[in-house]
């Protein structure tokens, strides 16, 4: 036996020698085009991040244009003199080259290169001109309707006296949605169906998103005072003050937005266990009736508006500020006088409110290509 097991030992030597020569010509078969395969790919990264460092200075110098835009800085193209073009130094090491050409309207085209690498962006303001809604006691983009013994301050005919079938610029439902949701965005919606102001007489009312409809009541002491922290957003049909016991909002600068577009109806109806005070703005979407009870002043202002249907008003005192509605204004036995906007504007598009900071620009088309 044991001699049978020292031939066959004696049989297998050399064999590790070729099995290591074998694996050394695979070896040399791999490494080689290996070699050049790393070597490329890293050819390759440099590429990539050099276009990428192209990319990034000129989405800089992008950038750094739409703010030269948004301030109006020294230089800035118009309608007399088209084309303004600067540079930006040493943007990842890349010189960027920029040129912003006024095209109408406050619409610009803009183009940034760097390298290789060229975009170009068209922008143009995401809200219009709506000082002039607010430039009048009464503004109707159609007809306005004088019922009973109303009086309007300024008259027919004097500056900021009544105006109808208005043709200034007018916001779209998708605008202010866009606008005063920044408001209440991250904010928890609102569960319920109803809102007690009694709830709240200690700590005010706001942010508050309310995605359906809302009922806004007292179910607290008669009279008490609630004052709006901060924007409240509703999307559904919304009553303030309709039933219940009477209690004062104290509008207290902010904003009631109603998203609802319900014109058969009411998108939004404040009744008379309602007393409004302060300043602040008061929106739908839809129909507004209007029937709180008043105790502003001269000096606050306040805007209603209907943006697509019927601003109906019949309130109960002096009330100050703008009454705006898309197909009518009606106002019967009612005191409407027109005052300024206080310092700071109001909550409203191109107006300094908290939801505006300046002008908005929105890009209507990006693209990169090569100079």
């Amino acid at each position: 036996m044991k001699r049978i097991i020292k031939k066959i030992i004696r049989g297998e030597k050399g064999q590790a020698l070729m099995i290591t020569l074998i694996l050394l010509l695979l070896g040399s078969l791999i490494t080689v085009p290996l070699l050049g395969f790393v070597g490329t790919g890293v050819e390759t990264g440099a590429v990539y991040e050099e276009d990428m460092l192209e990319l990034y200075a000129a989405d800089s110098g992008i950038e750094d244009a739409i703010q030269q835009i948004i301030i109006g800085a020294e230089g800035l193209p118009s309608e007399t003199d088209p084309i303004w073009s600067y540079q930006i130094a040493d943007v990842n090491g890349k010189e960027v080259y920029v040129t912003i050409t006024y095209l109408d309207n406050a619409a610009y085209k803009i183009t940034s290169t760097a390298g290789n690498t060229q975009i170009t962006v068209f922008i143009a303001p995401l809200y219009g001109d709506y000082g002039g809604i607010l430039d009048n006691v009464i503004t109707s983009q159609g007809d306005y309707t004088l019922q009973g013994p109303t009086t309007v301050e300024p008259p027919e005919g004097e500056e900021h006296g009544p105006v109808d079938n208005y043709e200034g610029d007018w916001p779209t439902p998708e605008q202010l949605i866009l606008f005063y949701s920044e408001d209440v965005e991250g904010v928890d919606p609102y569960p319920s169906g109803t809102l007690d102001v009694a709830d709240y007489a200690a700590t005010g009312i706001g942010p508050l998103y309310r995605d359906g409809t809302l009922s806004i009541v007292n179910s607290g002491s008669a009279g008490l005072t609630v004052s709006l922290n901060d924007t409240l957003y509703i999307t559904g049909n919304t009553q303030i003050g309709a039933t219940g016991h009477d209690f004062t909002l104290n509008l207290n600068g902010q904003t009631i937005f109603v998203e609802s577009d319900e014109t058969g109806g009411y998108a939004l109806q404040i009744g008379g266990k309602c007393n409004l005070t302060g300043s602040g703005v008061i929106i739908a979407i839809g129909s507004i009736q209007f029937k709180p009870n008043m105790s502003s002043g001269p000096s606050d202002y306040i805007l209603v508006m209907s943006v697509i249907g019927t601003t109906y008003m019949q309130p109960n005192g002096d009330f100050y500020g703008t009454l705006a509605g898309s197909s009518e204004v009606y106002i019967q036995n009612g005191s409407v006088h027109w005052s300024q906007p206080g310092e700071g504007g109001i909550n409203f598009p191109g107006e300094g409110g908290s939801g505006s900071e300046g002008t908005q620009y929105l890009i209507h088309s990006w693209e990169i290509g090569q100079p």
